[in-house]
């Protein structure tokens, strides 16, 4: 047991999907693990969905580990682990809905038991290891979930009625998401995104857009800057206009509530230096020689 400064370059990232049945849940977390590891095969599947990642596999030679019911945590635990010791950098699971609600999953499993609330005290503790795996895996992993389809009659611009499919609640068990580091929402069948949660400052409040292998290089961007405290502090100190500050200020979207103060005290220091500078120059400009070199 030690004390050592954070840094965000020893973190992993623990990324989330979640949208309805053909939103593009498997293609944007393939896209996402390319720009992640830009190598394919860095890549691993572990596909519940039957087959559905080979679907992609002209995108490149990634790999795949069919994982078939029962869909018991320790199951997902195993396939997680042979990933690791192949040295695997970047897991996608496709999906983490089998594990809960599946066969064999914990639902089925509380049932089994008897289906009594204390019956949970027994299928808590699995499914809080399989949680446990994911988080301190030594790869990026990417999660896949689905997400209760329900239906709404909208009306275009030419009048015509047209059925719409949204995903309503994620289908795992409910708290999950406060687990990740960016937590993304496909919202429809055209593969749009929104941020639901993000701890990188990234993409909350973004509007919807579509995810792509550039999306995982920004997400490895950010886990791999060290930036710290004292080194944005060095760089407002040596910042020497507001309209600087004010980039700094928002180059940091996830600091901001940590350096506001030292921006608000260069920003004085700043605007006090310029007054100074502007009365020295009027002075200067009072004493100035007249024209035929008689001072006024």
């Amino acid at each position: 047991m030690k004390l050592q400064q954070a840094k965000k370059g020893q973190v992993k990232l623990r990324i989330g999907l979640s949208g309805a049945s053909g939103f593009g849940k498997t293609y944007s977390a393939l896209l996402l693990a390319y720009g992640i590891t830009n190598d394919w095969r860095k890549i691993a599947v572990i596909d519940t969905e039957n087959g559905s990642a080979n679907l992609y596999a002209e995108l490149g030679n990634y790999n795949t580990v069919a994982l078939h019911s029962p869909y018991a945590p320790e199951r997902y635990i195993e396939a997680i682990e042979l990933c690791e010791k192949a040295q695997i950098e970047v897991v996608v699971i496709d999906s983490i809905t089998h594990e809960w609600s599946g066969t064999g999953g914990c639902l089925q499993i509380h049932e089994q038991l008897g289906g009594r609330f204390q019956d949970w005290a027994k299928v808590t503790p699995r499914h809080q290891a399989f949680i446990d795996k994911i988080l301190q895996s030594n790869c990026h992993i990417i999660t896949t979930v689905r997400r209760k389809i329900d239906y709404s009659l909208d009306v275009n611009s030419n009048g015509k009625s047209k059925v719409i499919k949204h995903g309503t609640k994620e289908i795992t068990r409910e708290g999950f998401e406060y687990e990740l580091t960016v937590n993304f929402e496909l919202v429809n069948d055209k593969h749009l995104a929104v941020a639901s949660k993000d701890r990188t400052g990234l993409f909350m409040n973004k509007p919807e857009f579509i995810i792509s292998s550039g999306t995982g290089k920004l997400l490895k961007k950010w886990c791999d800057s060290d930036t710290t405290i004292e080194n944005i502090f060095s760089e407002i100190n040596q910042c020497l206009t507001v309209e600087g500050l004010r980039h700094i200020y928002t180059k940091y979207p996830n600091l901001q509530e940590a350096i506001k103060e030292k921006v608000l005290e260069r920003k004085q220091e700043i605007e006090s230096s310029n007054s100074e500078i502007l009365d020295n120059n009027k002075i200067v400009e009072s004493i100035k020689p007249s024209n035929n070199g008689v001072s006024s």
